[in-house]
């Protein structure tokens, strides 16, 4: 959620992401040594992102490259170990949790927003009674985001207000609250917008279903058993993992003017939206097992990817917490995208999960994510 990200909100999180129904077999990448990719990843430093960190894992194997630097101070390069803010991916964990919870019989997608959370979506014609879980995981619900606030995004997004405000801690019911300042994107289920306030109710129905913040049930259902040694929700823990890079914004309108370090603050402004932290592995490990099955039964991963029309988003349709995206080459990958604070994620895979990539810019101004992914899927 950067001010990059905000202003493409749309296009910058469906750029990142997809699926894989039946389609032709894979062009390979250059080569078969992943040079395409290599020369986009080159690109994007060329562009001016400092550094990239991508990990491929296909039926050759595993590979694992960077470029740039990780330090600008320094001129220390990028890791292929480094962990990272994953910003809107985290939609994606916090779906398959709410659909882990349908299948145990525990909520339904067409209970009301209400009916778990009483009285917290109304004001300016918003009305959680009319509202759906199923519209808030596949954005159709109207609520407005939060994030496209005009004070928020001062607050939050530039330089004095993130200055100001880094290690202050919001609660998911005041983002919630600012989201209620503003009338509706329109009624639900007749369009639809990309709203990070769907997703901090999601959290919070997880909340109530489970009785325990949406992150620990995060951790017990996905992290823990694919053992994802790198991922955690951070709760408001303002510090990344041992192993990590430097990440920078200009925290500004523009791209123009100085690059600031952003690595370390409390990321509780995005929560159950944008907040969780992850590396490239961990992240092709969990997009490939949820495609192949291994976290939702057959009947909950099919609604998953019951995709709705995202207008205004290329060759993209959008699930529950996930991106069909239709590439050059006919390839179609399933995933999702993340911007935050100084990093910008791309988490995507095949509808087989055998074929997945990810890879993160530690920067948030600059840089052509859909080439990398156009590079790895179609060798272009």
């Amino acid at each position: 959620m950067t001010v990059r990200a905000r202003a493409t909100l749309v296009a910058a999180t469906a750029t990142a992401l997809s699926l894989a129904v039946a389609v032709p077999a894979f062009a390979a990448p250059s080569g078969g040594q992943h040079t395409a990719t290599r020369d986009a990843m080159r690109a994007a430093v060329q562009d001016g992102v400092p550094g990239v960190t991508a990990t491929v894992r296909d039926s050759r194997g595993t590979w694992r490259a960077t470029e740039g630097v990780g330090n600008l101070k320094t001129g220390a390069p990028r890791s292929a170990d480094d962990t990272y803010r994953v910003g809107s991916i985290t939609k994606t964990f916090v779906s398959t949790v709410i659909l882990q919870l349908e299948a145990e019989g525990e909520l339904s997608l067409d209970d009301t927003v209400d009916s778990w959370l009483p009285g917290l979506v109304t004001g300016n014609g918003h009305d959680g009674r009319k509202i759906t879980v199923r519209q808030l995981l596949n954005h159709t619900s109207g609520v407005f985001s939060y994030t496209a606030d005009d004070a928020f995004a001062q607050e939050i997004f530039l330089k004095e207000g993130f200055f100001k405000n880094r290690f202050r801690t919001y609660a998911p019911q005041e983002l919630v609250a600012r989201a209620m300042e503003h009338a509706p994107d329109f009624a639900p289920g007749t369009s639809w917008n990309y709203s990070n306030t769907n997703y901090i109710l999601a959290g919070l129905v997880i909340e109530k279903v489970t009785g325990r913040p949406y992150g620990e049930a995060v951790r017990d259902r996905i992290i823990d058993p694919l053992d994802l040694d790198d991922t955690f929700v951070p709760a408001g823990r303002p510090t990344l993992g041992e192993q990590h890079s430097r990440a920078y914004s200009k925290l500004a309108l523009t791209a123009d003017g100085p690059s600031y370090d952003v690595t370390v603050f409390n990321p509780s402004a995005a929560g159950a939206a944008g907040e969780m932290v992850s590396d490239s592995s961990d992240l092709n490990r969990f997009m490939s097992a949820l495609l192949r099955g291994k976290l939702l039964p057959p009947e909950q991963l099919k609604k998953m990817k019951n995709t709705v029309p995202a207008p205004g988003v290329p060759n993209a349709t959008y699930g529950l917490g996930l991106i069909e995206q239709k590439l050059s080459c006919g390839i179609t990958v399933w995933g999702h995208g993340g911007g935050i604070h100084g990093s910008s994620t791309e988490s995507v895979t095949t509808a087989d999960g055998k074929h997945s990539l990810a890879f993160n810019f530690n920067g948030d101004w600059s840089g052509d994510s859909q080439a990398v992914i156009e590079a790895e899927y179609c060798g272009k």
